[in-house]
């Protein structure tokens, strides 16, 4: 009996490793990098959402990086077209995003103090678009209100991003875009949302999918912050 047991030990071993989410994209940044900036990135359909692990090479918000935390943006082309969303011209790696999500380490201050947090933005870009500015703010969240979508461990970000607008294109295959600051854009491809089984496999986010969708910027949310500091 003892070979059958080894035999599905094996089995059950190789089909998780399999299943282990693989980077979509990674950066070495100059050594005289002054913000905190990713160096991988994991990104993929979870469900009806978008799952991010966004490693950074230091600490991305706290009282670690002061006035010089993370400030990073990236780009989904949700349909790997650039005739939709974002149009800076043609050759231009972002040109045909859909979705602009903005990592920020912030900063609320207070009458005798301030609070430090992880602000996450989430615009969606039209056809029309011809910078970030000009998308719809579809989310605004940060680690402490929205720990079902944004979660941090060390300098690992996991979050997980509302894909479900009806306006948001789709198609078998996406694009995820990032422009280091001082460096020319890096690019990874990976299967969309209309991949047949997309989302149902690899979990990149922990905490898994949230029944609703990701809440809107209001007076709830933290509005005297300073992003990006």
């Amino acid at each position: 009996m003892k070979r059958p047991l080894l035999t599905l030990a094996w089995t059950l071993l190789a089909s998780t490793s399999a299943a282990a989410p693989k980077s979509t994209l990674r950066y070495s940044p100059p050594p005289d990098e002054e913000r905190p900036v990713i160096v991988d990135a994991t990104v993929g359909p979870q469900g009806s959402d978008f799952a991010m692990r966004l490693v950074f090479n230091k600490d991305p918000w706290g009282e670690a990086c002061k006035n010089r935390c993370a400030n990073a943006t990236l780009f989904l082309d949700t349909d790997s077209s650039a005739a939709t969303g974002l149009q800076l011209g043609k050759g231009v790696p972002e040109t045909g995003a859909d979705l602009a999500v903005i990592v920020q380490g912030a900063r609320e201050y207070k009458e005798h103090s301030a609070d430090t947090f992880l602000r996450v933005k989430v615009r969606q870009l039209a056809d029309n678009a011809a910078s970030v500015d000009e998308g719809e703010a579809l989310a605004d969240l940060n680690h402490r209100q929205d720990p079902e979508r944004v979660q941090i461990d060390g300098r690992t970000v996991y979050l997980l991003i509302d894909g479900t607008s009806s306006t948001l294109p789709s198609a078998r295959k996406m694009r995820v875009i990032y422009h280091p600051p001082g460096g020319k854009a890096i690019q990874g491809t990976l299967p969309g949302m209309l991949t047949s089984g997309s989302g149902s496999g690899v979990r990149i986010f922990r905490g898994g999918s949230t029944k609703g969708p990701a809440p809107k910027s209001g007076p709830t949310r933290p509005s005297s912050a300073h992003d990006g500091q």
